[in-house]
């Protein structure tokens, strides 16, 4: 029997270590700035200061380069390689090489450590960097120059179905199922969205697919009616979802990336590999557009900053492009979909062979404004023998049908306000193109260069090319 009062500390014993418990299963899990550069890949803590999320600058720049840092009272100096900062305990600014900085909130010392928001990240880091910086502030996600995974995923005809996707880099998610959909979590892979988070397919069985991002890390959740299984490739570059009754891992390792009809997410270019001829159009089946990514391989083309060339930076604009054609229905090949060489005379043998209604290239520049759309200044000097026309003029016929398909590109950059001139050039390999032929060349809006690899500026170029193509879609296709 026990005596009145006697439980009581055993209970309120018991009591609190049930709170305890209760507390810390529903503490939000501790926030993390995951960097993603060609150096290294590595994740830091964030601290939550004035309603904002901070980061220590030195602890992010340790693994990027040569760095210290050193407290003078309410003066802090970081020394980054040749590059140095001031900056002042409370202030909102700071100075980098000489120059204002804007930190959006309050520089901060702790224990001599330097604090700044992760929201000052953008706009701060390529002043050390000499570099495009991109922030995915509320997911905790920085990426450092070109270093973006992207992927495909198309959906077979098979039935039961098989969603595959390829990525432009090995990756090894962690994979997790649950009624009515599988979970694929990204946490050291620089994984990122396509233009739109939610990729539809059309099917019952597997009806979408969702990107998401949250805590430094990318999630694909794949929505299915029945139950489906995960299957990696050797190389770690293709993932198949498919019943977990179908055998997958020999097919998956046999998808052609560059098929028409996948969805493409715009950014990094695929790392150097073999190099392959374009992918032949599957029997029976034409593509309506060849969009070309200029230069390739050997051939940089302009370098636009310190850590971005121009070649890599077309492989994205044109995967972007494809997206945006592909979704608006129209068969879309990209001629270069990796690190290749190519020469121009085959860039135009290759979109001649394939007799596509039209022929973009895509090229990119650090100076100037907006967007130039170009079409062929065809020679003079033509030797034209009877019914063969000379191949430095090919382009003589469909020059009016690409002179047509220049100007609504033009007139949709025009509506969405978007800086475009139109100019004649000779540009190859427009003039030897025997289709519709344009070059599109991006510069920045403004004067900062890392505008170029700005997602949502590439898609909105993108997306004023397709919806202008889409628009002029039965006279081009009558030429054909």
């Amino acid at each position: 029997m026990t005596r009145p009062g006697q439980g009581t500390p055993v209970l309120a014993t018991c009591a609190l270590i049930l709170l305890c418990a209760i507390l810390l299963s529903g503490a939000p899990p501790e926030k993390h700035l995951t960097v993603y550069s060609v150096a290294a890949n590595y994740s830091l803590p964030l601290v939550q200061r004035e309603g904002r999320s901070y980061v220590g600058l030195l602890e992010l720049l340790e693994p990027l380069g040569k760095v210290s840092a050193k407290a003078e009272g309410v003066r802090w100096r970081l020394h980054y390689n040749n590059v140095e900062g001031d900056f002042l305990l409370g202030k909102t600014r700071a100075r980098v090489q000489g120059r204002d900085a804007d930190l959006v909130g309050r520089f901060l010392l702790e224990n001599s450590r330097g604090l700044v928001p992760v929201a000052a990240l953008a706009s701060l880091l390529p002043r050390f960097l000499g570099g495009p910086v991109t922030v995915h502030e509320e997911s905790g996600r920085l990426f450092i120059g070109s270093t973006a995974t992207h992927f495909t995923a198309s959906l077979s005809a098979e039935n039961p179905p098989r969603l595959v996707f390829h990525f432009t880099a090995p990756v090894n998610p962690t994979v997790a199922t649950e009624p009515g959909a599988l979970r694929m979590t990204f946490s050291r892979e620089p994984l990122v969205a396509p233009a739109s988070p939610t990729l539809t397919f059309g099917s019952r069985v597997i009806p979408s697919a969702i990107y998401s991002e949250s805590n430094g890390a990318a999630v694909v959740t794949v929505n299915a009616s029945i139950p489906v299984m995960a299957t990696f490739s050797s190389d770690g570059r293709t993932i198949a979802i498919s019943s977990t009754s179908t055998p997958t891992a020999a097919a998956a390792q046999n998808i052609n990336p560059s098929e028409p009809g996948t969805t493409t997410v715009p950014g990094q270019p695929t790392p150097a590999g073999p190099i392959n001829p374009p992918p032949a159009a599957p029997a029976g089946r034409r593509y309506f557009a060849v969009v070309d990514a200029s230069h390739g391989g050997d051939d940089h083309g302009e370098t636009l900053s310190n850590t971005l060339l121009e070649k890599d930076l077309t492989v994205a604009l044109a995967r972007s492009l494809r997206q945006e054609l592909v979704s608006r229905g129209i068969p879309t090949l990209v001629l270069r979909d990796s690190d290749a060489n190519l020469s121009l005379d085959q860039r135009a043998i290759f979109a001649n062979a394939d007799h596509a209604a039209i022929y973009i290239a895509l090229h990119a520049a650090s100076n100037g404004h907006g967007v130039r759309v170009y079409t062929a200044m065809l020679p003079y000097d033509g030797d034209d023998r009877g019914a063969f026309r000379a191949w430095t003029t090919a382009q003589h016929t469909s020059l009016s049908l690409s002179q047509s398909a220049a100007s609504a590109v033009t007139a949709e950059f025009q509506r969405r306000q978007i800086p475009v001139r139109t100019l004649t050039a000779p540009l190859r390999p427009l003039n030897n193109v025997t289709g519709a032929a344009i070059a599109v060349e991006v510069a920045p809006q403004g004067s900062d260069s890392s505008q170029l690899t700005a997602p949502d500026y590439q898609q909105l170029v993108t997306s004023a090319v397709a919806t202008a193509i889409a628009a002029t879609r039965d006279q081009l296709g009558a030429a054909q």
